[in-house]
């Protein structure tokens, strides 16, 4: 192999810019216009969660225009992030945390610099180029600067292949366990309807009358013993899945004594009121604690099922945060998450929808597993393509 720089063996090494910094706006749809958030191990996202500009700007963009077979990796925020751009990609363009490199196909396939860029040896590299500040980010000329060592053409399509089936994999287990995500909405609907229509006309209550409702607290960071004990303590970023029951901090039993902070039941809801944390919600699996910008309760089971209500409330979620109120940050208090209300059918069911979510998360867990193995194998891969024992 032949130790070069990424100069050496591109045509094209550039980022995009901003289109309002030149006085130009984004548009309800058109051109995509590629942001970091776009990228995805190995994937390029222009179809969600993207911006939009028109034919002209992206002419006068001329410098940023994307093409199919580019190697796109993102050097601001998140930087290291890498894909190709398919075949089939539509026009695209992108903003100045995106470089966009253009490979001398003579020298080097961009499915092997792609791969190239997030192995170890390359983020070893991208880590120790970095310049740190409000933002850590590349420049162009550092990323031109990456050393690589490139074997010949046709040992670059044998790694590459052999990381792409690899690849395929973790993309198809990945895709089956969001399937079971759409599954189980989709079985809600069926059984109980759509909860910001209701229409299958079913009786309505507000949360405020299916449980008594509390907000947590924080313990003063002064009294170091607080956060010395063994009692999970969440905050609303921490609210990413149905159950919980891990935390980034603990807090003791003198917190729960002598703060704010109050001891959570299993089985209570918990529930996001703050910014882009709103909504967001889980259900606790053992005694815990959590900040006042989470409302929970205990739910009444007589009348309703924890699981049940869970999805009730991320399924409205996009209509109820038009309840969020304030200028820079749009939060929930109390007596929203009290007034909120939704469908309560026969108990009988919900219990019936509990046990189909349950078996369906079992399954999820097991795809999960397997997905983070096939993760673990995939990066062994990858490292060993890129030492030479591959």
């Amino acid at each position: 192999m032949t130790m070069v720089t990424l100069s050496d063996v591109t045509k094209i090494v550039t980022k995009g810019t901003t289109p309002t910094t030149l006085g130009m706006a984004f548009q309800e749809n058109g051109i995509p216009f590629i942001r970091v958030n776009n990228i995805h191990d190995e994937l390029l996202n222009f179809k969600d969660d993207v911006l939009y500009i028109d034919a002209k700007t992206h002419e006068k963009l001329s410098r940023s225009i994307i093409k199919p077979k580019d190697v796109l990796i993102s050097i601001a925020g998140s930087i290291g992030r890498s894909c190709v751009v398919p075949d089939d990609a539509p026009d695209l363009n992108c903003n100045q945390a995106v470089c966009i490199i253009r490979c001398d196909f003579e020298k080097i396939l961009p499915e092997y610099l792609s791969y190239w860029l997030g192995s170890e040896i390359a983020r070893s590299q991208i880590t120790n180029s970095k310049v740190t500040g409000v933002i850590q980010n590349l420049s162009l000329t550092q990323v031109k600067a990456l050393k690589i060592d490139l074997p010949p053409l046709a040992e670059q399509r044998r790694i590459a292949s052999i990381l792409d089936q690899a690849d395929d994999l973790r993309q198809k287990r990945q895709q089956a366990i969001e399937k079971l995500g759409q599954l189980l909405q989709a079985t809600f609907i069926d059984m109980f309807g759509d909860p910001v229509i209701n229409n299958k006309n079913l009786p309505t209550k507000a949360l405020g009358e299916l449980g008594t409702w509390a907000s947590g607290g924080t313990p003063s960071r002064s009294e170091f013993t607080y956060f010395k004990g063994h009692i999970p303590w969440y905050t609303s970023g921490e609210l990413n899945s149905i159950y919980i029951s891990e935390s980034i901090e603990k807090i003791s039993e003198s917190a729960i004594e002598k703060s704010s902070a109050k001891l959570i039941p299993v089985g209570s809801l918990l529930i996001g009121m703050y910014d882009t944390a709103a909504f967001k919600s889980s259900i606790t699996i053992v005694p815990s604690a959590c900040n006042q910008a989470i409302a929970f309760t205990a739910l009444n089971n007589d009348l309703v099922n924890t699981v049940y209500v869970y999805y009730a409330i991320q399924l409205s979620k996009d209509s109820l945060k038009s309840m969020q109120r304030g200028v820079r940050q749009k939060n929930l208090n109390l007596s929203m998450v009290k007034s909120i209300e939704i469908p309560v059918p026969d108990i009988k069911l919900q219990n019936t929808f509990c046990e189909i979510s349950n078996n369906l998360l079992g399954h999820k867990d097991i795809l999960k597993k397997s997905s983070e193995n096939l993760d673990i194998l995939f990066s062994s891969l990858q490292n060993q393509a890129f030492n030479g024992t591959l």
